[in-house]
């Protein structure tokens, strides 16, 4: 939320994140992608002089040289994306850069891609891992399935594996919990979800007989938050049965939120994804709430465990699905 796509004052954003560091907060996840580069420059800005407090993250995989303010999916170059080798030796040297750093402590591929072998993937980020430039190197919103596939190879080649996993996870995004989080178990896996606050649903501001907040995510990705879609109309009936329980349990809404996620065994740390001071400050403190039984099995009748109201919210698509030229003779 760093740079174009939200806050595009810098001074403002590194203001937020001395803010966090200084709450505690040790982790700082990125991507090359967000606000095409500009994100990790900002984070770079930020962490001078204190990047030893931090394990740093960020990604590759998206769509470089894609104007600010395109809808998601749109074309890049192609050779300007991927999980190639070619792509991941050039862009992590300009993540390096980005960021001031000499090393990534978490290197992570943003989505699969069914254009290049895992075994190539992870080949590439083995050899940076070795090389220092790397510390380690996870995923994020893989499969499945995916995830045992580049397990396996690892294990066949005698590669390095993926340590962690970034999937979607909120209070209306359950979907991980069918097969992905019981897949990272088994792997001893770290789990770092991402839109806990459900894109900002789960903020307090999408209310019933409200109109939607204006955001450039909103007109980035239509499907997640157009109202007039029956879908997310579900969504928001879920979302004034929430807000009742969370008063019910003397919490906001957001802390409610977030503390669900880390109630689950399998999940590490949810990332959160501030734009404003006043946003970080609403977040901070929920790693200090318990959830009782009692809130956690009433959640359960809201939202279903493994139950995604709109399957938007799971930021991936399999070609399989999507390519009609996958799924027909």
């Amino acid at each position: 939320m760093f740079g174009a796509w939200g806050e595009p004052d810098h001074d403002t954003s590194v203001g937020i994140i001395h803010r966090a560091l200084d709450a505690g907060i040790n982790f700082v996840d990125t991507a090359d992608v967000y606000s095409q580069g500009e994100s990790e420059e900002i984070v770079g800005k930020a962490l001078k002089g204190r990047r030893d407090e931090v394990v740093l993250a960020t990604k590759f995989h998206g769509q470089m040289g894609v104007p600010v303010g395109s809808p998601m999916g749109t074309p890049g170059p192609p050779l300007q994306r991927g999980n190639s080798r070619r792509w991941i030796v050039r862009e992590v040297e300009n993540s390096l850069r980005r960021l001031q750093t000499d090393w990534i402590d978490l290197y992570q591929v943003h989505r699969p891609d069914r254009d290049t072998d895992v075994e190539e993937t992870l080949a590439a980020l083995t050899d940076l891992q070795r090389q220092g430039k790397i510390r380690a190197f996870g995923c994020s919103t893989f499969p499945a399935h995916e995830l045992v596939e580049a397990h396996w190879t690892s294990e066949r080649r005698g590669l390095g594996r993926f340590v962690t996993e970034q999937p979607p996870y909120s209070l209306l995004a359950r979907g991980i919990e069918k097969d992905l989080l019981p897949v990272t178990q088994r792997y001893g896996m770290g789990v770092l979800p991402w839109s806990p606050l459900a894109g900002g649903w789960l903020s307090g501001r999408y209310r019933k007989g409200q109109d939607a907040p204006t955001s450039q995510r909103a007109e980035r990705m239509p499907s997640r938050y157009d109202l007039s879609h029956p879908v997310n109309q579900v969504k928001l009936d879920a979302v004034e049965q929430l807000t009742r329980l969370a008063e019910d349990s003397g919490l906001t809404l957001i802390h409610l939120a977030l503390a669900f996620t880390l109630a689950h065994p399998a999940v590490t740390a949810p990332i959160i994804g501030p734009r404003t001071m006043e946003h970080l400050e609403s977040q901070l403190g929920a790693a200090d709430v318990t959830l009782s039984e009692d809130v956690l099995d009433r959640i359960d009748e809201i939202v279903p465990p493994g139950r995604t109201l709109n399957t938007f919210d799971e930021g991936y698509v399999a070609p399989s699905v999507s390519d009609k030229r996958l799924r027909r003779h």
